[in-house]
């Protein structure tokens, strides 16, 4: 199975729900993702009274999983629920929410007073002029090829201790190693259960941590993974190992290479780094890039950030942005071009 083939057998497409219009003219912002970083950049954006519009692709990561976990206040809200509601927030302080595609994001001709603009383009032609830009497209999770384990993601094959640890406590769990990074992956899953396998899978394990392995308890098995087992009613029941061998197991925790959604924007010209758990595009505080006038927030340039943590970053980054907005609203006026105009909402 390729890697396009196994992350399609994961991807889950949200619900269809009614598309706001393309905004016409020139708006302040437009977001692309609609996941907890985006919606919750526009939101910011929109109560700043920042014409915004956010483009959502409909596929977000988590929506494999039945609730949300670890979030305050939230915890166990199914993550459709909670972009549902986050679109309607947005769009009572006049934001917009198209459901779309983006096929490309660069940067446009600035506007007579020098201010930055930029043109975002849809899969369906459609295109939009826009101020600044929030990226806030997620991640893809990029898994072991190991046939079995993708039709499980979110449910019986699970990556975070936090999102998904409490739900699968005192089960039988084999952590699917991916490198030196599955053996801290495998100490924060033992606080979880007592009935832990550790699978190297061909990577490397030193004798110091087998010890350290060993002193928890921890089982550990060097014999190749080559599918996971089901039983007769569909449920992950263990792996099958090289040798012919089935080793039961109810859950297989493992840390998938975790790579940004960056599809589309290319053209934007962000700077990208390459991570121990993935890759994923640079940043600074507030979200700020290299590109000037563009922002990321959320898992796109945080790998391991939850649902709050990308909630957070897409707030700091829509207020950086309607801070900036603000000064080169300023500018204009200063030197007689007057406010940048934009989209009438």
């Amino acid at each position: 199975m390729t890697d396009k083939e196994r992350q399609e057998a994961m991807a889950v497409t949200t619900a269809p729900y009614a598309s706001d219009a393309l905004a016409e003219g020139t708006v302040d912002a437009v977001v692309i993702g609609g996941g907890a970083a985006g919606l919750n950049g526009a939101l910011i954006l929109a109560r700043s009274r920042r014409s915004v519009v956010v483009i959502d692709s409909g596929s977000p990561r988590n929506a494999p999983a039945e609730a949300v976990h670890g979030l305050l206040a939230l915890d166990g809200t199914p993550p459709s629920e909670i972009l549902r509601r986050g679109r309607e927030q947005v769009r009572q302080y006049g934001g917009r929410v198209v459901f779309g595609e983006v096929v490309s994001a660069e940067s446009a001709a600035p506007s007579a007073d020098g201010d930055l603009r930029f043109t975002v383009t849809l899969a369906d032609g459609r295109s939009i002029t826009a101020r600044r830009i929030l990226v806030a497209t997620g991640l893809t999770d990029v898994l072991p090829d190991v046939p079995g384990l993708a039709e499980h993601w979110g449910h019986s094959v699970v990556h975070c201790p936090y999102c998904h640890g409490w739900e699968v406590r005192d089960e039988p769990i084999g952590i699917l190693a991916t490198g030196p990074v599955s053996i801290d992956h495998a100490f924060l899953y033992r606080q979880l259960t007592e009935d832990l396998t550790y699978f190297t899978h061909g990577t490397d394990l030193d004798e110091d941590n087998r010890a350290r392995l060993a002193a928890r308890g921890i089982r550990v098995i060097d014999t190749p993974v080559t599918e996971v087992v089901n039983d007769e009613n569909g449920a992950l029941a263990g792996v099958r190992l090289a040798d012919g061998q089935v080793v039961a197991r109810r859950v297989v925790a493992v840390l998938a290479q975790l790579q940004a959604r960056t599809q589309g924007l290319e053209g934007l010209g962000l700077p990208v780094l390459d991570l121990p758990k993935g890759r994923g595009f640079a940043s600074g505080v507030a979200g700020t890039t290299e590109v000037p006038g563009v922002w990321v927030a959320g898992n796109v340039t945080d790998l391991t950030a939850q649902v709050g943590a990308s909630a957070a970053a897409g707030a700091l980054a829509g207020a950086d942005i309607n801070r900036m907005l603000a000064i080169a609203d300023t500018d204009a006026v200063l030197h007689g071009a007057g406010p940048s105009p934009t989209s009438d909402f």
